[in-house]
């Protein structure tokens, strides 16, 4: 194993480690709310192992001469540290121990799964195909790989509002056939939990609200790039289609948040729908090998 492959290995296990450390820490805050030292260090760790993709992707950059995301390993990694970064700006603006519980489990896996699953020929560093030698690489890509951060993040928000709503329906009928007359802890508690919920809502609206913006200059940037590399803006691509269909339906779930009716469960069930799409387009559509996006598959 060469020194490059070395620091390849020990900068993504150590953040993989620190990321781990990090979710278990988030989890027991929330077992334990007044064990307080819990989430200072699982702060450290989440801000470590983000240090640690900054230079390991910087470290590829000098290196080698381009921006690293050239193949799918490189783009893990940017996606990773791009989870890592908006957990940290959400979690110092809004000072909420969820934030961390709920983005931390995906950053860990999505670390996992490019430094343990992918196999050692695509962690490598290859010269870079035509297409790519462009300034729209940075561009293109790094956008859209920060918009699906924000989306993953926001939509796993949606989904825990989902998680929280329906058990707090169940226990409020439950207390309801227990109660036959008004109990005013149980009425603080259901007002506690109402405004919880609410901030999880109105948290994730904010979140997928920025990621879109992000999501529809990646893909006239990559529309525009495409023009420049292959003579068509559109293709009808894999990749591109997926990309669309991604659009389509974060765009379908902010319509939804000016419909009061579709407030709610309903918008937050479009939102978990679109976690699933995002992953497709981004992981699903690379298993294909099929288009001029597949760069990144498995033989």
């Amino acid at each position: 194993m060469n020194l490059n492959n070395q620091i390849d290995n020990y900068c993504s296990n150590i953040s993989f480690l620190s990321l781990f450390i990090s979710m278990i820490c988030y989890w027991l805050i929330i077992a334990f709310p007044k064990k307080t030292f819990f989430l200072k260090f699982a702060h450290f760790e989440v801000s470590l192992a983000n240090i640690l993709l900054v230079y390991l992707l910087a470290y590829r950059w000098l290196k080698y001469s381009y921006f690293p995301l050239s193949n799918l390993y490189e783009s893990l990694l940017f996606l990773s540290w791009s989870l890592t970064t908006i957990q940290l700006i959400l979690e110092f603006k809004f000072k909420h121990k969820l934030i961390g519980a709920i983005a931390s489990p995906i950053s860990t896996l999505t670390l996992a799964f490019s430094s343990f699953f992918l196999p050692k020929y695509m962690q490598q560093v290859s010269p870079l195909i035509p297409a790519l030698k462009s300034n729209w690489l940075i561009m293109h890509v790094s956008v859209i790989l920060i918009s699906y951060a924000m989306l993953l993040i926001g939509s796993l928000l949606s989904i825990l509002f989902l998680f929280l709503s329906r058990k707090n329906k169940l226990n409020y009928m439950k207390n309801n056939n227990l109660t036959t007359t008004y109990n005013d802890t149980l009425i603080l508690k259901n007002e506690d939990k109402l405004n919880l919920l609410s901030n999880i809502d109105n948290l994730s609206y904010r979140i997928i609200g920025l990621g879109f913006p992000f999501l529809t200059i990646g893909i006239i940037s990559g529309a525009v790039w495409a023009n420049e590399a292959w003579g068509s803006y559109w293709s009808w691509d894999p990749k591109e289609t997926w990309a669309l269909i991604t659009w389509i339906i974060f765009a379908i779930y902010l319509h939804t948040r000016i419909n009061k009716s579709w407030q709610g469960e309903k918008s937050a069930i479009v939102a978990g729908f679109g976690f699933i799409v995002v992953w497709i387009c981004y992981l699903g559509v690379n298993f294909l090998g099929k288009g001029l996006h597949s760069y990144g598959w498995f033989l």
